[in-house]
Order: structure tokens, then sequence, then C-alpha cells
């Protein structure tokens, strides 16, 4: 991303931000929301029900990201001994992508609708490419089942339970890890994010309803 500020696309560098806070915002607000419906207010009553991102970004993470590519938002407080279900921790995890997901389809479509209809401007073509882009790509890198990511808690619902007390215990240890090596890996030159990103791009297609 802090490439663009080298090569003077500078507008493109703020709408780039402005997308990326606007998706992880959404993301961890999905996160609270869910967590409440199924009895945990803790994170209502760490004021992370809200659409304020200052809530919900973390100064350090969105750094990274601008620098390196990959960074965090700020997680979610949750208490799982409060959750009325026990599957809650499946639906508030994949509440996260869901809402990337919910909020790519909305915006994209309806920033067609609106390119058809004879609003062809080009700063919001490329702010509503980006931000459909970018939550499609939240939503895809998070849904990857290793350390800490939310794939981590969905993947174990899909599994025998033998299976997923097994996959529990290694990702417990060594998920963190291997994630790290996955993100080590790509700036060494390992085109993962590349690919994540096309991936996530080719998805466009498959979201557009109008």
């Amino acid at each position: 991303m802090i490439q663009l500020l080298w090569q003077g696309q500078y507008v493109v560098f703020i709408l780039l931000i402005v997308a990326l806070v606007l998706s992880l915002t959404v993301h961890e607000l999905g996160h609270a929301l869910v967590a409440k419906c199924f009895g945990d207010t803790t994170a209502e009553r760490a004021g992370r029900i809200t659409l304020n991102p200052i809530a919900h970004i973390d100064p350090v993470g969105l750094l990274m990201v601008i620098i390196v590519g990959f960074g965090f938002a700020k997680p979610v407080p949750t208490n799982p001994a409060n959750f009325t279900s026990p599957r809650a921790d499946l639906w508030v995890a994949a509440a996260g992508p869901l809402m990337n997901l919910l909020l790519a389809v909305v915006c994209w479509n309806a920033f067609v609708l609106a390119w058809e209809a004879g609003w062809q401007n080009q700063a919001g073509q490329i702010f509503f490419t980006l931000l459909a882009q970018i939550n499609l790509l939240l939503m895809v890198f998070n849904l990857l089942p290793i350390g800490p990511l939310d794939g981590h808690y969905i993947a174990p619902h899909l599994m025998p339970n033998s299976v997923a007390r097994l996959y529990r215990f290694y990702n417990a240890r060594y998920g963190a890890m291997a994630l790290l090596g996955l993100v080590v890996a790509s700036l060494m030159g390992l085109p993962l994010l590349k690919w994540l990103a096309e991936f996530s791009t080719s998805l466009l297609t498959l979201i557009t309803l109008v």
C-alpha cells in the first residue's frame, strides 16, 4: 500500500485507507453483535457495538497493513462461558467474514446500479471497487483455518469430534506459528497475498446481482 505514496497516487492511497478502516470496523462489529445475540455482553460492555472505527482499529495493526500488507484490528473480547449455545463460537467467528461479504455485495451492487444510471465518477469507481475487493479479501483471509483467524473457530464444527479435538490441540500450539510463517514467507516472495487477492477479485462476478 505504501508504494502508492512513492508513486504519487495520493487519492488512491486515501481511498484505500478509508475502505480498509470501514471494512475492519464492520468485520469486528459483526463479531460483537453476534456475541451479544448468543448471550455474551462482554463486547458490548467494552464499547465494541459501534460503527466508530476508533473502537475497533488498532493503530499498530493498521500501520502494519500499510507498510507490509498484513495487519490486524482489535480483537473483540468474548467470554464463552456466557454463550447460550455450544455452537455460538462458530457463529460469532463467522459473523466477521459474513459482514464483509454483506458489505461487499451491498456496496458493489449499489455502485453498479449507480454507474449504469449515469453516475460515472472515477473516484467513486476506485473507492467502491477497492471497498468490494478489500471486503472479499478480508472474508477469504479470515476463513483460513489457522492461528487466531476466524476460520479456526469454524473448522472444528465441520469435522468429526475426534478430528476436531486433534485440530484444536495442534492449532492451539502451532497455529499462530504457522500463520506467522505464512506471513514471513509472503514477505520473502511467496505470492500468498497476491493469490488471495486474485481469488477475491474473481468473486466480484459472483456477487454482481444487477
